[in-house]
């Protein structure tokens, strides 16, 4: 007898439902004729799917838990249908020395529901080989904070890591925000919300991301381009064999939602104009979804178009998000796991996690693709306080996720 069978799942691609049995953490079997466990979760015909996966968080713990910590964070994943997520090193202290990558670990350890990875800071590349013996998913370059000089010695040190680890870059170019910036304050003495995106604009990615390339080509790195948002980004990324993440906000919103929400909707990179931006349709085959899940406090959102902080939480909402395109017949719903989970898994070297097949780890979904409703943020378990999606209507939702086989969401209760 299996420690718990789920009965009666569908899985994409099978015609019949079919029984998973769950021992020790792992998916034991998959059969069409029934098994039988200590604990049986009659699915009644609902949807199964490897739990998503998210390559990019920014969970603020430590030194900013006032905007999120790892167990509100991680809460608000497994509510959105995540079993595991890779945080970000920008936090205070950074995560770029090998003794704040460590204590890193042990609050996440302590503190989170779900699984997790850590992306690492830059540093030096002493302070670099120390941080490779605890893992991290890669180290990541914001190259918008970096000058030209520093880039190649990233690009350089990174390269000479053993087995080369995977370099995540924020690509914006530095001298271009910094000369736009002084164009823009001086053609308008008050900036409306939407200057911040021309500030920081399409060209900015592009030149980033162009820089790169070369830096690789002369280094040999092994890139993955976070949060890419233009077309002219995306082709370069493909014919260069690059992989990339596109966020929700970036797909389904363009710059002209600040004039709805103003600062609200700051990100970086900010929405894209309508003409040059990514979209629903872009989405292939060798997409990975990342939310670049960015909580701030109200305050910090809401300081004007030049002060106020950049991020969108979105944690919670990403999935029904994309299960809405599906039921509006935008986007095929075999793209629906590979794009939050395998295709992720493969890319981060995570072998036992991002399929529902047997002898991998028992990191489970299940969606109600029929289900709708409106989103409502005092629904959620972020600690942000707005949501570009607030009010928005869905349909198909995530009803329960199992991690590592244990139940830890049931119709948005979180199992602690």
């Amino acid at each position: 007898m299996y420690d718990c069978v789920l009965k009666n799942a569908k899985l994409i691609g099978q015609n019949n439902e079919v029984y998973i049995a769950i021992e020790k953490g792992k998916i034991a079997k998959i059969s069409k004729s029934s098994l039988n466990g200590e604990n049986e979760i009659d699915l009644e015909g609902k949807l199964v799917l490897p739990g998503l996966i998210d390559p990019h968080v920014h969970f603020r713990d430590p030194g900013l838990t006032y905007k999120e910590d790892f167990k509100t964070g991680s809460m608000a994943a497994a509510n959105g249908g995540f079993t595991f997520v890779m945080d970000m090193p920008n936090t205070l202290p950074k995560t770029n020395t090998y003794k704040h990558f460590k204590d890193k670990l042990k609050i996440a350890n302590d503190k989170s529901v779900i699984g997790f990875g850590l992306h690492a800071g830059v540093n030096s590349f002493e302070e670099m080989v120390k941080i490779q013996s605890l893992n991290p998913m890669s180290f990541k370059c914001f190259m918008d904070l970096e000058t030209d000089d520093e880039l190649d010695e990233i690009f350089k040190n990174v390269s000479n890591l053993d087995n080369n680890p995977i370099l995540s870059l924020h690509c914006e170019n530095k001298e271009i925000i910094e000369s736009q910036m002084i164009k823009i304050k001086k053609e308008n003495d008050e900036n409306p919300a939407i200057d911040y995106s021309y500030v920081r604009n399409a060209e900015s990615e592009i030149a980033s991301l162009k820089q790169a390339i070369l830096l690789t080509k002369k280094y040999g790195n092994n890139l993955h381009v976070c949060h890419l948002s233009t077309k002219k980004a995306l082709n370069l990324a493909i014919s260069n064999r690059i992989s990339y993440e596109f966020t929700p906000h970036h797909l389904l919103f363009d710059n002209s939602k600040f004039n709805d929400l103003g600062t609200i909707i700051r990100t970086n990179p900010p929405l894209r104009e309508v003409n040059t931006k990514v979209s629903i349709s872009d989405i292939s085959e060798s997409t990975i979804m990342g939310t670049d899940h960015a909580p701030h406090s109200l305050e910090e959102k809401t300081r004007g178009t030049w002060n106020s902080a950049s991020g969108i939480p979105s944690i919670e909402v990403v999935l029904s998000l994309m299960l809405t395109e599906v039921n509006k017949g935008n986007l095929d719903l075999s793209l629906i796991p590979k794009i939050f989970s395998e295709n992720v898994a493969k890319r981060f070297n995570l072998s036992s996690k991002g399929f529902v097949k047997e002898n991998y780890d028992a990191d489970l979904i299940v969606v109600d693709l029929d289900k709708s409703g409106v989103f409502d943020i005092d629904n959620f378990y972020t600690k942000a306080e707005y949501s570009p999606f607030e009010g928005m209507s869905y349909k198909g939702e995530v009803t329960m996720v199992i991690c590592n086989g244990d139940v830890i969401m049931d119709n948005h209760d979180i199992i602690l």
